[in-house]
């Protein structure tokens, strides 16, 4: 954009801001101070984020919690995510609601979204509290049953290409960070070497499951932890963050509604 053409664009706002009512414009100026706040974007190591797309998304977080003191969830990182990257050059389109396979494509690439936000977030740990549900097969007391469930996870595997998590790593009363990983496929299929234990004491029926993957120490990389639970869902614990790829961070402090909607004056 031009200056001539900013200055045009700014212009035609200022009129529209006439028309607007007291309560609007409260909303207005409170979104104006968000964006007035000092934050820190950074592209870390990405071939899907530019420097428009981490502005663009980062200023969404912002819009979003002049509003909230709730991290973003996944259906607003799915419509963010779309939005910024067609206003930045890219071709993206949301799966339908429903599709059991991907989230979004961008580019022709199709992936997988998550989001974490749990209290106990660990910053060299991922955890997916759910990664897919296990609603097919036998799945009882037989320990073999777990091989699979592990088959459900690979074959869910191969209906997108990349999987992105955003992580909302702080959420204190004055700051806000998130940040974009990206999980390797390589990494999670290394499961087909796991070793796999079903807790037959667990009072759980089906009874729950785990596939550990160590390295050639025998340290974790990660867990498959079949919930036998009454979702029956696969979760995928302590992924070790050094095996990943981070894409990008944000960080802002919080800035609880400056203005909020006032009566009409």
């Amino acid at each position: 954009m031009t200056p001539d053409d900013k200055k045009a664009q700014i212009k035609l706002l200022g009129e529209k801001l006439f028309a607007l009512s007291s309560s609007q414009i409260g909303w207005v100026e409170s979104i104006i101070s968000q964006f007035s706040v000092t934050h820190f974007y950074n592209v870390v190591d990405s071939d899907i984020f530019d420097e428009c797309m981490l502005e663009s998304f980062g200023d969404a977080l912002l819009i979003h919690h002049c509003m909230s003191k709730e991290p973003f969830s996944k259906d607003k990182f799915e419509y963010v995510l779309e939005r910024v990257a067609n206003f930045c050059g890219k071709r993206a389109e949301i799966s339908p609601k429903g599709n059991l396979g991907h989230d979004i494509t961008i580019n022709e690439i199709n992936f997988s979204l998550k989001t974490q936000a749990d209290r106990q977030i660990k910053l060299d740990e991922i955890h997916i509290s759910k990664f897919m549900e296990l609603g097919h097969g036998v799945w009882g007391d037989n320990p073999s049953q777990l091989e699979n469930l592990r088959e459900q996870f690979f074959r869910h595997m191969k209906s997108y290409d990349r999987i992105l998590s955003l992580r909302t790593l702080s959420k204190t009363p004055h700051n806000w960070k998130y940040e974009l990983v990206e999980i390797p496929k390589t990494l999670l299929f290394e499961a087909s070497d796991g070793e796999l234990e079903m807790k037959i004491d667990s009072p759980q029926f089906p009874k729950p499951g785990y596939c550990y993957v160590r390295d050639e120490n025998g340290v974790d990389k990660f867990h498959l932890y079949f919930d036998g639970g009454g979702e029956r869902k696969l979760q995928v614990k302590h992924i070790q963050k050094k095996y990943c790829r981070v894409h990008a961070t944000w960080e802002f402090p919080s800035n609880d509604l400056l203005y909020a909607p006032s009566k009409q004056r």
